[in-house]
């Protein structure tokens, strides 16, 4: 990551100032399998909609990213939501998160293959990801990246951390009633063991 890359982040965070951050699907469809407290990260948060719905259950939540701009608004929705959470600016590339250090770490919409390791390690035992990413079988086009490095090939993300623990994986590809499901995307929740 660079500077150009914050400074390209910034833009599109200011561009969507009426933008309401949601949770991932992956993470609000599952949270059954979440641990009843514990320290979360969402990783490349973007404007943090993981991170307040983990804040908002009571999480200790850290929130990074690369985005001044992104953190700035989180901190702002939270206060005025009145839950905890930590924002910094970071490049998570640069400085992935340190050796089990978080119960849960939830990645959204972010791609970065050579990070898989450090965010495996990054979990306690019993910790749990939640990863949901684009893929490069669509449904629709102009969803996500155009990039094909930014862009799952078919049940890649279901090898991309073998040292955890599939206890949920989901990519229904072009199979079936493509108006209905979750196209253009596959979501994991795998544990640490």
């Amino acid at each position: 990551m660079s500077e150009a890359d914050a400074d390209k982040w910034d833009r599109r965070y200011r561009e969507t100032e009426n933008v309401q951050p949601r949770p991932a699907f992956v993470l609000s469809e599952y949270a059954h399998l979440l641990p009843s407290r514990g320290d979360a990260l969402e990783l490349a948060a973007g404007l943090g909609g993981n991170a307040l719905f983990l804040a908002r259950l009571g999480f200790n939540v850290t929130a990074w990213d690369i985005s001044a701009q992104a953190m700035q608004r989180l901190a702002g929705q939270a206060a005025a939501e009145g839950v905890a959470l930590h924002c910094e600016v970071r490049d998570v590339v640069a400085e992935p998160p340190p050796a089990e250090r978080f119960d849960v770490i939830v990645v959204s919409r972010f791609l970065e293959r050579t990070l898989c390791p450090a965010i495996a390690a990054a979990l306690r035992p019993g910790g749990l990801l939640f990863y949901q990413t684009f893929t490069r079988e669509k449904v629709e086009t102009g969803t996500g990246p155009s990039n094909p490095d930014f862009l799952l090939q078919r049940n890649e993300l279901l090898h991309l951390f073998p040292e955890l623990m599939v206890r949920l994986y989901r990519e229904e590809g072009m199979l079936g009633d493509t108006a209905k499901g979750l196209r253009n995307e596959a979501c994991l929740v795998a544990e640490k063991i």
